[in-house]
């Protein structure tokens, strides 16, 4: 009897991997025949080098560029944001925290991750665009700055709870020679146990830039939906994400060569991800060959 239970949740176990592996290749072919379409009629080069982005308007342009830039930008805004906060939580935590602190303290800030990002949306556009505008007068309602921000604090609990899980992982051995030699705790959580958790760090990082570059609902709030190629975070930009939002909604006719860009913008998208995602898997399996 024992056996066949055996099994049975071997088999569901299988089948619940292989529905995911399938869910998966089923993504990839709908962006790939879809883009298919796009690129018979705009060149690939002009797409990845133009400079212009306006499939909706009169002159249509499809240089992929602007979106790209905007995309970065909040990026770049966000990881600056929750980089060394989460990396500063993630040390306390590990390091200074006594045990009961930490059982509280964790759960609560991985709270930040299942709040709405819509939520997160108009926090952005009503807190923290006014207050932005308060400090910079010359920054405009729909900027890359406020987004960028609000996108920081949300992708903090992956950056200190992956981070502190690293931390923790760490041989207490390490920990405890350092303070033979005379290190104070400061050093220790410095130049011991940081370099020595660098690979989960990385990688929480490498996790917290992949979940930035596919945030929607934050950007397309708050960000202005312009898309234009400049690395100036006081101006409003357009991401991918919203662009793809923007013309989901229902206006553009289905099958027409506009309706086509959110696939383009889409395998786009998917790309910059999958590379994310696969540098961290040869980050972590490469270290994890290193100290074993």
């Amino acid at each position: 009897m024992k056996r066949w239970q055996e099994k049975i949740i071997e088999k569901v176990l299988a089948a619940c991997a292989i529905i995911t592996v399938l869910t998966t290749i089923g993504i990839i072919l709908t962006l790939l025949v879809e883009s298919v379409g796009f690129f018979m009629e705009v060149s690939l080069w002009d797409f990845l080098t133009g400079t212009e982005w306006t499939p909706l308007f009169t002159q249509k342009k499809y240089g992929i560029l602007p979106l790209l830039s905007g995309t970065f930008l909040t990026t770049i805004i966000a990881v600056s944001v929750a980089l060394p906060i989460g990396l500063i939580i993630a040390i306390y935590l590990s390091e200074y925290a006594s045990r009961r602190f930490r059982r509280i303290m964790k759960p609560l800030l991985e709270v930040l991750a299942v709040v709405p990002t819509v939520v997160y949306g108009f926090f952005a556009l009503m807190i923290v665009t006014p207050f932005l505008q308060s400090i910079f007068p010359g920054i405009s309602g729909f900027n890359a700055l406020s987004p960028g921000i609000v996108m920081g604090i949300m992708i903090i609990p992956f950056v200190s709870s992956l981070s502190e899980d690293a931390l923790s992982a760490v041989p207490d051995s390490l920990r405890q020679a350092s303070f033979g030699m005379g290190s104070t705790r400061l050093q220790t959580a410095f130049r011991v146990m940081v370099p020595a958790a660098s690979s989960g760090i990385i990688v929480s990082v490498i996790l917290a830039i992949a979940r930035a570059i596919g945030e929607t609902m934050i950007v397309a709030i708050a960000a202005g939906q312009q898309p234009r190629l400049t690395f100036d975070p006081t101006v409003p930009v357009e991401t991918i994400t919203a662009y793809i939002v923007q013309v989901s909604m229902g206006d553009v006719p289905h099958g027409t060569l506009e309706y086509k860009t959110i696939f383009a913008a889409g395998i786009t998208l998917f790309v910059f991800t999958f590379i994310l995602n696969t540098v961290s898997y040869w980050i972590r399996n490469t270290y994890r060959q290193k100290y074993e």
